[in-house]
């Protein structure tokens, strides 16, 4: 009788998992938690803070009111969360948002002013990202019942697209005191407030203190895995809390996210300076390629955004020629990139990233 062929398969060849370093550019939302943070985590006290009993949250919101010198501030999950958020909160149906043409807000969150929110933005240019009374004035809309009346001004400190620039803070100044003259709101798209502050020298809560409503990110350069902020008035945030559930953004046992927002909060901010360091260096070595068009004096914080135009590879080619070495580093449009430094990128790989540019890019005269 023959024997029954066998069912045993020849064991697989162990392989080894392939590990590749990367020296990611991107952007600093890339950030790992610090082990700090992942300690906090395990160890984060917890409620359901959709009945506003997580204790971790509840602290989380009333240190980030604290720094602001706010009434009251609210967690929520992104930033464009927050962001539509006050504009809900600020606006009817109906209502059109004054933003600058390059701002996030318009750009980059989904449409979700229109689509969720049922507001109109009203983008105006600007020839280096700062928006100013002088743009702004043209473009609120008269008093009349058939037009679409504005219902709030939206600025962004640090400008992502601009290349990271600070808003001077007696410009922002001008424009809240001249916007309230005409009974509208600011809002501040504040997702790099900190990196602002760093750059001028002086407090979150000094830099924004006139502004009705403030959105900033945890999960950016200050390096936690999740979460951002709305600061403002006890009023404001009561209403904002109402829009966020609605959202989708009630969290229960959250505190253990809370809980790295905390450290990125009370921590990371002094380390926002060699991130900028880190972004000069690197803003100057570009700026020695030919066909690299960017001014190293323009680069205020940890942002670099630059043409690339005149070096025979579009946009899209020289992000693919840098990953291939292990640089990661976005396309904006076919001519611009962006490079983005962060805590988790060191002093070294800066330097490695410029040795792969020298291998991509023309080379210096």
């Amino acid at each position: 009788m023959a024997g029954k062929a066998s069912t045993k398969t020849a064991p697989a060849t162990a392989r080894a998992p392939q590990v590749k370093e990367w020296i990611d550019l991107r952007s600093d939302t890339v950030t790992k938690p610090t082990p700090e943070m992942r300690r906090a985590m395990a160890e984060a006290e917890v409620g359901d803070d959709v009945y506003g009993e997580d204790p971790t949250v509840n602290r989380l919101e009333q240190r980030a009111a604290e720094v602001f010198q706010r009434e009251a501030a609210l967690f929520v999950p992104t930033g464009s969360m927050g962001n539509l958020i006050c504009v809900r909160v600020h606006c009817d149906h109906g209502n059109e948002v004054i933003c600058e043409s390059r701002g996030h807000i318009f750009n980059f969150e989904t449409a979700s002013m229109s689509a969720i929110a049922g507001c109109l933005p009203r983008p105006v240019e600007t020839g280096d990202g700062i928006l100013r009374w002088e743009h702004i004035e043209p473009a609120i809309r008269p008093k009349v019942y058939y037009r679409a009346q504005t219902g709030l001004i939206s600025l962004e400190n640090t400008h992502n697209i601009a290349g990271g620039r600070v808003l001077p803070t007696e410009v922002q100044d001008e424009i809240c005191e001249r916007a309230h003259e005409r009974g509208l709101p600011v809002h501040l798209d504040a997702a790099r407030i900190f990196n602002a502050a760093t750059a001028l020298g002086k407090s979150v809560a000094e830099i924004t203190r006139k502004v009705d409503s403030i959105m900033f990110c945890l999960s950016k350069g200050l390096g936690a895995p999740v979460g951002s902020m709305v600061v403002g008035t006890r009023p404001f945030i009561e209403r904002g809390r109402v829009f966020r559930k609605m959202f989708g953004g009630g969290m229960r046992q959250a505190g253990v996210l809370a809980a790295a927002g905390l450290i990125a909060l009370e921590k990371h901010p002094p380390l926002l300076a060699r991130d900028h360091q880190k972004a000069k260096r690197l803003a100057e070595a570009l700026a020695e390629f030919p066909g690299v068009r960017i001014d190293p004096k323009d680069v205020e914080t940890n942002i670099l955004v630059f043409d690339v135009s005149g070096t025979g590879s579009s946009a899209p080619e020289l992000s693919a020629k840098l990953k291939q070495r292990g640089v990661l580093a976005n396309a904006i449009d076919p001519k611009t990139m962006r490079m983005v430094t962060h805590l988790d990128v060191s002093e070294d790989d800066i330097e490695q990233a410029i040795r792969v540019l020298q291998e991509v890019l023309p080379r210096p005269a």
